[in-house]
């Protein structure tokens, strides 16, 4: 039998979302969607819907939704278009047999959106590629609990393929070296900072096999029993770029940003380590923002603009942001490849 007798196979991709535009209304809306997910704020229903709607989702809209509009440009978020360019480039890259859609984890384009128009191309099978490269509960987790309660309503449900984590995919740490490499050519850096949206310490506990997570050195290696633990992940993302960079342990430090609430994340802390680098005569950094494969409030204003901001407060003077994967050629390379061999 020939491919075009076994049916077209769909490849739908699913980044996080963005809200619909920078007014206060529907940033609020994006805000309330995103955290009222159970598996982003794993709390019970009604605590989690009392912290979102009539705690955060209400004073944090309006701060959020200025921070979105320095982040906006002609042609809106970034992280929105950038996908859809990368989508469009992939479908060009892929033959006849293969049908491409993006979709987004909230707000729009809609998972359900994106899985109908595959759907409407009646193709035999569906490979899911969260464009998370480390795989957590909160995010890939999460387009995998979507994407199922969708396909479950259809009377025919095609084979499914998930995507949970490409960290060690070649093309994905070596493209995002590249990148940074352009930067090293041009200036000579004290300190390089991976810097990673960070998660709650008692997720990953969840998640731990045979309680092996805790949450120190036992990241310091990459194998079966950690194979799936988010801090792990970045750590090995972290060793892989650095290979390709040729920087040594001394050279680079591991961080991890963003966090919402009391209760302790995973370390350690960006804004702490930026502090530190400062008062040990580190004067400039580059940072890099690999949880993310397009550029988006977490990276250009948070990493960008306001640890810079806290770094030069802090004694440092130069601190430059590695731009993200967003539609460099390479990257949907990448995805390509990882089409082809799921």
């Amino acid at each position: 039998m020939n491919k075009a007798n076994q049916g077209k196979t769909g490849v739908l991709l699913v980044n996080l979302g963005t809200p619909d535009s920078t007014k206060t209304g529907d940033v609020r809306k994006y805000l309330r969607e995103f955290l009222m997910d159970k598996r982003v704020i794993d709390f019970p229903f009604i605590f989690r819907w009392m912290l979102v709607n009539l705690i955060i989702a209400p004073f944090r809209a309006p701060k959020s939704a200025k921070e979105y509009r320095k982040l906006w440009v002609e042609r809106g978020s970034p992280l929105k278009f950038y996908g859809e360019d990368v989508a469009k480039m992939l479908q060009e890259e892929l033959d006849d047999n293969y049908v491409v859609a993006l979709g987004m984890r909230y707000q729009s384009p809609s998972i359900k959106s994106a899985l109908e128009e595959l759907r409407n191309q009646k193709v035999a099978k569906i490979i899911v590629i969260p464009l998370f490269p480390q795989y957590a509960s909160a995010t890939s987790g999460s387009v995998h609990d979507k994407v199922m309660e969708i396909v479950q309503k259809w009377q025919i449900i095609p084979q499914i393929n998930f995507i949970s984590t490409f960290v060690e995919e070649p093309g994905f740490y070596k493209t995002f070296a590249k990148i940074g490499k352009r930067h090293l050519d041009k200036h000579q850096y004290d300190h390089v900072i991976f810097s990673y949206h960070g998660l709650p310490e008692r997720q990953i506990r969840k998640g731990s096999v045979d309680n092996y997570c805790k949450l120190g050195s036992c990241c310091n290696a990459y194998h079966d029993k950690n194979r799936f633990c988010y801090r792990a992940q970045c750590f090995q993302t972290s060793r892989l770029i650095a290979k390709e960079l040729n920087l040594s342990e001394d050279d680079y430090t591991v961080t991890f940003q963003s966090r919402l609430g009391n209760d302790p994340w995973i370390k350690p802390y960006t804004d702490d380590v930026l502090k530190d680098l400062a008062k040990e005569g580190k004067k400039s950094v580059l940072a890099y923002s690999p949880a993310f494969v397009a550029d988006c409030l977490e990276t250009t204003i948070e990493v960008g603009e306001e640890f810079k901001e806290e770094f030069e407060e802090a004694g440092g003077e130069r601190w430059d942001l590695v731009e993200s994967l967003n539609d460099d050629k390479d990257w949907v390379l990448t995805l390509k490849d990882l089409v082809l061999k799921n």
